[in-house]
């Protein structure tokens, strides 16, 4: 049965695994675009909170912590800032990583996938 040029081909066991395979990393890479975003947003937050602290002329300054403020000393709020910066930084790294390794795998898979079933499958997002 044709439909528009597109041949029928049989989708093997095999072949809906790596279909669902890739709508699993699909989801993911959203889900990390998402937390990328955030962890940006953290670290610009973080940074203009450090420069917001060298300005302060006070040696104890009110520190967040959950949701409580806190009075404590500069210096150990400027220690717990760049900590804190450090952390997010490798965080999004490591979300990069993943990312990047999702990105392959996808790439990957729309090999497999196009070769086999041509215009009849469309990956790719509007």
């Amino acid at each position: 049965m044709q439909q528009g040029g597109a041949v029928d081909t049989e989708v093997t066991w095999e072949d809906q695994q790596n279909i669902n395979k890739f709508g699993r990393l699909n989801n993911r890479f959203h889900e990390l675009e998402d937390e990328i975003k955030g962890r940006k947003e953290m670290t610009e937050n973080l940074e203009d909170a450090s420069n917001e602290l060298i300005l302060a002329d006070e040696e104890i300054v009110r520190f967040q912590l959950g949701e409580v403020f806190s009075h404590m000393p500069k210096e150990e709020v400027e220690n717990r800032l760049e900590s804190m910066k450090e952390e997010t930084t490798k965080e999004l790294e490591k979300l990069e990583e993943e990312k990047e390794s999702i990105l392959a795998q996808m790439a990957d898979l729309k090999k497999i996938l196009y070769g086999k079933f041509n215009d009849s499958i469309n990956l790719e997002e509007d």
